[in-house]
């Protein structure tokens, strides 16, 4: 674990208490799953408008919304009763290289979690009871997931950490569902895993900022330096490192360090 600065560990604090407040919602993919209520309407948004978010940030909100709006704004019930006509429209939705035939597959994924496997929570919390580990769990969870995708493009959306991936969508997700800090941001509606355990979702901003910093020494954005980053972060704050994320990705998008 690497010492860092007392200035600038206070300095990362503020901008985190900055940009994490209800007017961050309004520019990010967060804004989507806060248009519901529902527990499980917040998750499945949640976790396919992460599965989304990358490239230009208008565009990953537009088409989120195209998507809720395509499933009825209804997304539990869309994915857990949606018949074989009323699917036919995500056939045609596309976002970047995510196409309609993974959403379809997203579809059918969710359809079983939610109707065999306890849903989401479930999924990613079991494999936690049991080693407290968010890689463990991300590992597992994405083993269930491709167990009813047939198409094998299909998993390259589907972030394997086994194999060394970031995982910058899964734990963004993670972080919206676990989270519980009251700011009004993340949802904080999972309780089981702890916030001490999560992962910084590292992408080419954060990891950017985080080597001018001196935060990160690993040169490539792989799971590896996702450890590194976020074990340097738990020495400011080893309960909730993930806070820093608010910090570092508001530098490196607004501030352009």
């Amino acid at each position: 674990m690497k010492k860092i600065p007392l200035k600038l560990a206070s300095e990362l604090i503020k901008k985190a208490d900055l940009y994490n407040c209800i007017d961050f919602i309004n520019d990010d993919p967060i804004q989507i799953p806060h248009s519901f209520t529902k527990k499980e309407d917040i998750e499945i948004s949640g976790f396919l408008s992460a599965a989304i978010a990358w490239g230009n940030r208008k565009s990953i909100i537009k088409n989120a919304k195209r998507l809720m709006s395509i499933m009825d704004n209804s997304p539990y019930q869309f994915v857990t009763q949606a018949n074989e006509k009323e699917l036919i429209p995500i056939t045609k939705f596309v976002h970047r290289t995510f196409n309609g035939d993974d959403c379809l597959g997203f579809i059918y994924s969710l359809k079983q979690i939610y109707n065999e496997q306890g849903g989401l929570e479930e999924v990613f919390t079991t494999n936690y009871k049991t080693n407290c580990s968010i890689e463990e769990s991300i590992i597992y969870f994405r083993k269930v997931f491709m167990k009813n995708i047939e198409l094998h493009r299909t998993g390259k959306h589907v972030s394997d950490v086994a194999r060394g991936s970031a995982a910058k969508r899964i734990n963004m997700f993670l972080r919206w569902m676990v989270r519980n800090d009251n700011k009004g941001v993340d949802f904080g509606l999972w309780k089981n895993i702890s916030m001490s355990a999560l992962k910084i979702p590292l992408d080419v901003h954060t990891g950017n900022v985080s080597r001018k910093l001196g935060l990160l020494e690993r040169k490539q954005n792989d799971w590896k330096a996702v450890c590194e980053l976020t074990q340097n972060l738990s020495e400011i704050n080893p309960t909730d490192p993930i806070l820093l994320d608010f910090a570092l990705f508001g530098i490196g998008v607004y501030e352009h360090i």
